[in-house]
């Protein structure tokens, strides 16, 4: 996990806004991927916090508050995000995403099981 912690703008000697970001990769585990279902579990836990929330893969950078977006990805078994968020709440996002990509794999079987 990279935690990024950059000061704009000081006034008598404080800052005056502190933007927070944390990121992650994620492994998608469950056996179909990120297909529409598991899509709209992402999107609506990354629609609780105020953080602005990106999502990658090698080749592109959508939004993880859009369902279209994120379905562009076309994630699938084995498919490796980077999850960004930045704000005041960045490190909640980020654990709630990972717990649901990497621990309950959207509720779906895993390979083999």
């Amino acid at each position: 996990m990279n935690l990024d912690k950059q000061y704009i703008g000081t006034k008598a000697g404080k800052e005056t806004l502190e933007k927070v970001v944390h990121e992650m990769e994620v492994e998608i585990k469950n056996s179909d991927g990120l297909h529409m279902r598991p899509a709209m579990q992402f999107v609506d836990i990354a629609n609780k916090f105020d953080s602005e929330i990106t999502v990658s893969n090698a080749q592109t950078n959508v939004d993880g508050k859009s369902i279209m977006q994120i379905s562009m990805l076309a994630a699938t078994y084995g498919s490796k995000l980077k999850i960004r968020a930045e704000g005041p709440d960045a490190q909640e996002a980020i654990n709630a995403l990972r717990e649901l990509v990497e621990e309950k794999h959207f509720d779906e079987p895993m390979p083999g099981r």
